[in-house]
């Protein structure tokens, strides 16, 4: 069977690298496929998972398996969830935003430092280049604290995008984790890749001069789509009495 599978992997490769099959194109039916190298439909199953892995095809539910058009990089800039302004306009990205009012439980809590079962509003950020998802953000902020402009009566909105914060002005603190990990299910999916596809996963939490914590965000981007940059600035003190 693993050598079916990857015959049948390496023959839609070569097809797919050359041209014969276009980005964007619907490959046929699995059925078809399954008949065409005349094996089971779990082996060509199998088969186009490895292509999945690898970024190639994309299977879209109800629609069938399609060739992924190329995505394009973009820059993650830390310290406050910007997007290089250059990549992301290059990218031609656009961001749809999805509220749901939520009560704090679990890591929420103690990333937010609130009570359990404290009032949130979680917004779910999906960017897309074309019809692609591209990068995906779920950002968590206290009831009180959610802008205005995210409150409308409507459950979604949509906007160009240059960044996955939902506060404005900046906070006085950010702490951003950087991790490569595999995608949960509520990640794989909305982004259609594959389970065994690593991202780049970044846990950003935000204070107030306080110290009080205004927001939390779990950003999620596919491995190959994205580069993180951070910035160290040095403070040298140029006024220390000579001895």
């Amino acid at each position: 069977m693993s050598s079916r599978r990857h015959g049948i992997a390496g023959d839609l490769r070569h097809q797919i690298t050359t041209g014969r099959i276009k980005a964007g194109e619907r490959l046929p039916s699995e059925a078809d496929l399954a008949r065409q190298y005349m094996v089971s439909t779990p082996t060509l199953r199998s088969a186009l998972a490895v292509l999945e892995r690898e970024g190639l095809v994309e299977k879209i539910h109800g629609k069938g398996n399609f060739v992924r058009r190329p995505l394009r990089k973009i820059t993650y800039v830390g310290g406050w969830g910007a997007l290089d302004p250059s990549t992301a306009t290059d990218a031609d990205l656009r961001v749809t935003v999805r509220r749901t009012a939520i009560r704090a439980h679990g890591h929420l809590t103690t990333l937010l430092r609130v009570p359990n079962d404290s009032p949130l509003n979680e917004l779910l950020c999906i960017s897309y280049e074309g019809e692609s998802p591209h990068s995906l953000a779920r950002i968590y902020v206290p009831r009180d604290l959610t802008p205005t402009a995210v409150l409308g009566d409507g459950p979604s909105c949509e906007g160009t995008a240059r960044g996955f914060a939902a506060l404005n002005p900046p906070p006085a603190e950010i702490r951003e984790t950087v991790c490569a990990r595999l995608p949960a299910p509520d990640e794989a999916s909305p982004l259609r890749i594959s389970s065994a596809a690593a991202v780049l996963a970044i846990t950003r939490v935000a204070a107030d001069s306080t110290g009080r914590v205004i927001e939390v965000a779990h950003l999620v981007f596919p491995g190959g789509r994205a580069d993180a940059v951070f910035t160290t600035h040095h403070v040298i003190n140029e006024g220390r009495t000579q001895g």
